[in-house]
């Protein structure tokens, strides 16, 4: 089997961590390649999700490696294991990977957390007000690329309509909430939605007032999606050069102090809807 060209960000994590193990081992992928009867190359390509592994192989890489953290390894083997293709498979081709990659690590996310200074958070933005961002899109998008990136953004709101949703705090800066992408009447309805959808069981949100003083990070827009176990953990940033997913451990440390740092800035649940319908009444 040839070896995959566009590994997805989801098989690239995978082999990253095998890679990790082995290091930390002081193992030269030549010997693990000559374990599995194979060569270097063949770790090579494992190690960069270019080609699949199952979960015995996973096994008896972390045995060769000394791993003994075994929910970890647990973990990775059932990452091995996975087959079934997700919804968003259906837009391979379609829309660019990393539209994909999103999609697939919230669907396996046990946890989300997000801040957002400009826009209101993708998963929670109302079908106008998508189009309303995209239409600022230069060049121009064609038509129907636009209605598939619509599409996509709104399906990715059924991981909300499971038995068991992953829980969602959405904290987002007041200049994101009077922004009027689209005219009044869009940026509305987009508040409107944001306040019905802080009312659904898991999803919390929170608004980071002007008046916050700790708070400066303006640069990014993390998404922390929660792994089965805390080393699978990453964070997804947008860029106007596409996404990003970052996986290392002193990253995820800073944008978990990140995080927190904005949760202690932020209003209260019940003080934070009564902002936000307050700027309804202003627009």
């Amino acid at each position: 089997m040839p070896p995959r060209s566009n590994p997805t960000a989801r098989q690239a994590r995978l082999g990253a961590e095998l890679r990790k193990l082995r290091e930390a081992a002081g193992m030269a992928a030549r010997e693990a390649g000559a374990f599995l009867g194979g060569n270097q190359a063949q770790i090579s390509h494992i190690e960069s999700g270019r080609w699949g592994v199952s979960a015995e192989r996973v096994r008896r890489l972390a045995t060769l490696y000394s791993a003994s953290d075994e929910k970890l390894v647990d973990a990775l083997c059932a990452m091995a294991e996975e087959r079934v293709k997700g919804w968003w498979e259906e837009y391979r081709g379609v829309l660019a990977p990393g539209f994909l990659d999103l999609a697939e690590l919230e669907h396996h996310a046990t946890y989300l957390r997000s801040v957002q200074v400009v826009n209101v958070p993708g998963i929670l933005q109302t079908e106008d007000y998508i189009r309303a961002i995209h239409r600022s899109y230069r060049p121009v998008l064609p038509a129907e690329d636009v209605d598939a990136r619509v599409e996509f953004r709104l399906t990715r709101r059924r991981i909300f309509e499971r038995d068991k949703p992953p829980p969602f705090q959405a904290i987002v800066h007041e200049a994101a909430l009077r922004m009027r992408f689209g005219g009044r009447k869009i940026a509305k309805g987009q508040l409107d939605y944001l306040l019905e959808a802080s009312e659904w069981p898991t999803v919390t949100v929170r608004v980071l007032p002007f008046t916050c003083e700790e708070f400066i990070e303006a640069t990014d827009a993390p998404l922390y999606a929660g792994a089965v176990v805390p080393q699978l953990d990453t964070v997804q940033l947008d860029s106007p050069m596409g996404s990003f997913f970052l996986g290392d451990e002193a990253k995820l440390n800073r944008y978990r102090q990140l995080l927190d740092i904005a949760e202690r800035s932020s209003l209260s649940e019940p003080e934070s809807r009564q902002l936000i319908h307050h700027i309804v009444r202003e627009l």
